[in-house]
C-alpha cells in the first residue's frame, strides 16, 4: 500500500488536473508531498520504530495512513489536497520503516532473507507499477478519487492480519534525535522545492536560488549534527560502511530515474497515444513482470553466487539501455509501443529487480540490533526521496526543454513537438543519471564481502 501510493495517483493525474484546475508545472507536487513528507520524515520514522516497538509503530502508521486517505479522497481543492498527501507520508514514514524491521528480525537464515528481501525488493517495485494499473482501472471506472480512498480497506485488512499474524516486537532504548530530524526534513524539503520551482520561476530566481541553498546548507548541518548525537537518526556507521553506504547509492540513484518515467510515460501514453486511464495502467504491466522476474528469479538465484556490487552494476546499464530506447520516438509512427516502450520496459524492470534485491539485503544485514530501525528507515527514506527528487528534477528538465524549444522554433501551435522534445530531454537526463549511478556505486562499494555479525544490544520489552 505505501509503495502503491507513491504512483496509483499518478494515471490520475491529467484528470485530476482537470477538475481541481492546476497547472503543468505544479502538478507533479500531488506525487512531491507525498514522498517528500514520506522521505523527509522516514529517518525518525525509523527511529520511532525502535523507540515504540515496530508492532506498535506499525498499527499506528496504518491507522494515520486509512486517516488521511479518506480526508485526501474528499478534498474539494487541490489545496487540501496536497495537505492530505503530505499526510500520508507522514503516515507512511512511521509505517514503512516498521514493516522493514519485522522483515529483518523475522528472516534470519542467509537462504529465508535472501527469499524474503526478493519478495519485499518486487513488491518495491512492481508494487509502484501495480500502482499504475490500479490508478487507471479505479479513474476510469470510480474516478481518480478512489485511487486514494482505496486504502482505507486495504488497512481494516492490514490490521486483522496484524493482530493474528504479527507477534509483539522488543522496543530499543534509545533517544530521539529532534535536532537531526529537523535539519534533514528541513534540508530535503528545501532542495525537492527548489528543484520544483524552478519550471515556473527560471534558475536564476531569487526564490529558487535561495531555498536551494537553505537546503545545501540544512542537510550540512544534519551531517554535524548525526556526527555529534549520541543518538542519532542516521548513525553515520551505517553510511560509512562502504557496503552499506554503496547499497543506500544503489537503492536512492535508479529512483531518480524510474518515479520521473511514470510521470512521463503517464503523459506519453495519455496524451499523445491517446490511451485511456485503463490502457495507459495496462501499458505499464510489462515493467510491473520485468521487475518481478528481476527482484525473485533472477536476483534471487544470483546473489547468492556474485557480490552485490557485480550484480547491481551491469543492472544499472540494462537500466539506462531501456531508456535510451525511449528517446526520439515518433508519435505518428505505428505500433510504437511494442516496437519500444514494451522493450524498453523489460529492460527497465530487470535491471531495477536486479538491482534492488541485493541493494536492500546489503543495507539492512549484519547491523546491530540498536540500529535496525535506523537502517531499515534509511533504505525507505533514498528510495522516497530519490523518487520526489527524481520526479520534480525530471519535470522541470521536461518542462524547460518544451519551452525552450517553443521559444526558437516551430509554429506555436505545435504542441505535440515541444512536448516530446521534453520528454526526450527527460528520459536523456534520466539515462545518464543512472550510468553515472553505475559508476558511483563501482567505486563505493567493495568487490568482495566481508562483514562480521552484528553485536547484539540490550532490548527492552515493548509494552
Amino acid at each position: 500500500m505505501v509503495v502503491l501510493d507513491s504512483t496509483i495517483i499518478t494515471i490520475a493525474l491529467p484528470a485530476l488536473q482537470d477538475e481541481l484546475g492546476m497547472s503543468d508545472a505544479s502538478r507533479s507536487w500531488v506525487i512531491t508531498a507525498y514522498a517528500l513528507a514520506f522521505g523527509g520524515l522516514l529517518l525518525l520514522g525509523g527511529r520511532l520504530s525502535d523507540v515504540l516497538g515496530a508492532r506498535r509503530a506499525f498499527v499506528l502508521g496504518l491507522v494515520g495512513f486509512a486517516l488521511t486517505s479518506a480526508l485526501a479522497g474528499g478534498a474539494p481543492t487541490w489545496g487540501l489536497l496536497l495537505v492530505a498527501r503530505a499526510g500520508q507520508g507522514v503516515s507512511a514514514a512511521l509505517l514503512a520503516p516498521a514493516a522493514l524491521a519485522v522483515i529483518s528480525a523475522t528472516f534470519t537464515a542467509p537462504r529465508d532473507r535472501a527469499t524474503a528481501f526478493g519478495v519485499y525488493g518486487a513488491l518495491t517495485g512492481a508494487g509502484a507499477v501495480i500502482g499504475l494499473l490500479l490508478g487507471g482501472f479505479l479513474t476510469e471506472w470510480a474516478g481518480w478519487r478512489w485511487c486514494l480512498l482505496i486504502n482505507v480497506p486495504i488497512v481494516a485488512v492490514a490490521l486483522i492480519g496484524t493482530s493474528r499474524v504479527i507477534p509483539t516486537m522488543e522496543r530499543r532504548g534509545v533517544r530521539l534525535d529532534w535536532a537531526g530530524a529537523l535539519t534533514s526534513v528541513v534540508g530535503m524539503a528545501a532542495i525537492v522545492f527548489a528543484l520544483t520551482e524552478v519550471a515556473t520561476r527560471g534558475p536564476g530566481d531569487l526564490v529558487v536560488v535561495a531555498t536551494l541553498g537553505l537546503g545545501l546548507v540544512s542537510m550540512a548541518a544534519f551531517v554535524t549534527v548525526q556526527s555529534r548525537s549520541a543518538s542519532p537518526l542516521l548513525p553515520l556507521r551505517i553510511l560509512l560502511n562502504r557496503l552499506r553506504g554503496g547499497a543506500l547509492l544503489a537503492v536512492a540513484l535508479p529512483q531518480l530515474s524510474l518515479f520521473g518515467l511514470f510521470l512521463v510515460l503517464t503523459y506519453w501514453f495519455q496524451q499523445i497515444l491517446g490511451f485511456s486511464p485503463m490502457q495507459a495502467g495496462f501499458a505499464f504491466l510489462p515493467l510491473a513482470l520485468s521487475i518481478g522476474i528481476g527482484s525473485t528469479a533472477i536476483a534471487g538465484a544470483l546473489s547468492q553466487r556474485l557480490a552485490p556490487r557485480n550484480l547491481i552494476v551491469p543492472s544499472l546499464i540494462v537500466m539506462a539501455v531501456g531508456f535510451v530506447l525511449l528517446v526520439g520516438l515518433d508519435p505518428e509512427s505505428g505500433n510504437v509501443y511494442l516496437t519500444r516502450f514494451v522493450p524498453a520496459e523489460i529492460l527497465i524492470g530487470l535491471g531495477l529487480g536486479c538491482t534492488i534485491t541485493p541493494a536492500v539485503e546489503s543495507a539492512t544485514s549484519n547491523v546491530d540490533s540498536r540500529d535496525t530501525g535506523a537502517a531499515s528507515g534509511a533504505v525507505n527514506a533514498v528510495t522516497q526521496l530519490g523518487g520526489s527528487v527524481g520526479t520534480a528534477l525530471l519535470n522541470t528538465v521536461a518542462t524547460l526543454a518544451a519551452a525552450t524549444a517553443m521559444s526558437e522554433g516551430r509554429s506555436p501551435s505545435d504542441q505535440l513537438h515541444y512536448t516530446t522534445v521534453g520528454f526526450d530531454a527527460a528520459l536523456t537526463v534520466a539515462a545518464v543519471m543512472l550510468v553515472v549511478a553505475a559508476g558511483v556505486v563501482t567505486v563505493v562499494m567493495p568487490a568482495r564481502v566481508r562483514e562480521s555479525p552484528a553485536e547484539p544490544s540490550a532490548p527492552v520489552a515493548e509494552g
